[in-house]
């Protein structure tokens, strides 16, 4: 009698974020679509280690292998040293340590892939000394992915900074940015962080394929546009958002959500690492407060805090009597709070946000119309699409000689977007892409490459 072959092993796919929680999110939320959706199993690798991480990665299902990977040092980097500098050197430095544990992991599971987000294609390298595909899941949108491919074009042909350029910048299938308003790291082109990102950017054209997390009804040009280039193949997977209904909220907000009227509420919220000045602080607390309307603040300290005893409590900092003033209307949180179960609650009628792209696609998937206050990053680009490409956000206009936006503009937008006019035009057509990219279930563009990995690995 034939002896009963064991079935093979399922495809194994190795994951590194950059550190942060912006990356750390949706890059386990793909980890869980294809352990739930594709029964590959992953080992999710780390570089960083907080309290709120390690909760994180504890709640991921048991079908994700962690491991921590040792933080490179980064003592000689000046203090001056911009994140996205700091980012570039963790993510190359850390390459001996992620060398040892793919040797492992291809000693011993069918590893099929090493993705890494937008900062790691230095771990191509790796990758391909093991003969294992790199592929890159790329946490933001379609459109910083196309400059990411035309960056090296940018540099070629546009002379001194972008922010001074005269003309608008123009990307392939893409809205037309003003320079001022590119991501940060290419604002100055004399500083490393800058070199740093064009030389992670020239290598985007080595992935195996790419993931990103956005989806034609979001953004119908980008997509097409990298579609057409057919190198590396690209995958739009989102939204991936991420699932927090398992998280108990201690700050009282649902609570407090639960007695308010539906739609009334405008939510305030800059994301995890996001601070304003002591100045620019106090301008919106006023104008939130002349607008009249309900607002829920998830705050932080400002970011010019000195006095360390000061530091953790926002509370100290807002406009004397300001909480006591607003106490029918608002509601102030100085701790972290659940955001989806937030943005999904029937009250909440806005959102004011710093136009991080997990944010706003949360914001999205719940059809909330949005007031774009980018801060960081990328995030003047996404406010730019938010606003001018998806119409789905209204945009202050700063005080140029303050260089902040004042309280009666702040009143203004938040009035305009939760009772005017195009407020409500802004609300139907998020409604509409909210519907399409729910319909569009763009992850079954995994399809075609899970085959591809499981050929490979039952060979």
């Amino acid at each position: 009698m034939g002896s009963c072959q064991a079935p093979p092993s399922p495809p194994h796919v190795a994951i590194l974020p950059s550190p942060g929680m912006g990356h750390l999110i949706p890059l386990a939320e793909f980890a869980k679509l294809l352990t739930t959706n594709y029964g590959i199993t992953v080992t999710f690798l780390t570089l960083d280690e907080s309290p709120r991480i390690n909760s994180f990665i504890n709640a991921l299902p048991d079908t994700i292998t962690h491991i921590s990977l040792p933080k490179p040092s980064l003592h000689d980097l000046p203090p001056e040293a911009k994140a996205e500098t700091r980012t570039s050197f963790t993510m190359s430095r850390c390459l001996p340590f992620l060398r040892e544990v793919m040797v492992k992991l291809k000693a011993t599971t069918n590893l099929a892939a090493l993705v890494v987000d937008l900062f790691g294609t230095n771990a191509f390298d790796v990758a391909t000394d093991l003969e294992i595909n790199p592929y890159i899941m790329f946490p933001s949108t379609a459109t910083l992915l196309n400059l990411m491919f035309h960056l090296e074009d940018l540099d070629r042909t546009i002379q001194g900074e972008y922010r001074d350029h005269p003309d608008l910048i123009r990307i392939p299938g893409c809205v037309p940015f003003h320079g001022k308003d590119l991501l940060v790291p290419v604002q100055d082109r004399k500083d490393q962080a800058y070199s740093l990102f064009l030389a992670i950017s020239t290598r985007y054209k080595e992935a195996a394929g790419i993931f990103f997390n956005s989806a034609s009804s979001i953004e119908p040009g980008p997509i097409k546009e990298l579609m057409s280039m057919n190198r590396p193949p690209v995958y739009p997977i989102g939204p991936l958002v991420h699932d927090t209904n398992s998280e108990y909220d201690n700050s009282g907000c649902v609570k407090w959500l639960d007695e308010q009227r539906s739609g009334s509420v405008l939510f305030v919220s800059f994301g995890s690492g996001g601070s304003l000045s002591s100045e620019q602080f106090t301008e919106l607390a006023v104008g939130l407060e002349m607008s009249g309307l309900r607002f829920l603040w998830i705050t932080r300290s400002p970011t010019e805090t000195v006095q360390e005893k000061s530091k953790n409590d926002p509370l100290l900092f807002l406009p004397n009597g300001f909480l006591e003033r607003t106490k029918e209307i608002g509601l102030v949180v100085d701790s972290w709070a659940p955001q989806l179960a937030i943005l999904k609650h029937a009250a909440i009628g806005g959102f004011l946000t710093h136009c991080g792209w997990n944010s706003s696609l949360e914001s999205i998937v719940h059809s909330v119309p949005m007031i774009a206050w980018p801060l960081d990053a990328e995030q003047n680009m996404n406010a730019v699409l938010l606003v001018d490409e998806m119409k789905i956000a209204i945009r202050p206009v700063i005080d140029e000689k303050r260089g902040l936006f004042g309280r009666e503009e702040i009143s203004r937008v938040v009035t305009e977007l939760m009772e005017g006019e195009e407020g409500k035009k802004v609300r139907v057509n998020v409604e509409r892409i909210a519907e399409n990219a729910i319909k569009e279930n763009s992850y079954r563009s995994l399809d075609s490459i899970v085959n591809i990995w499981k050929s490979k690995t039952s060979n």
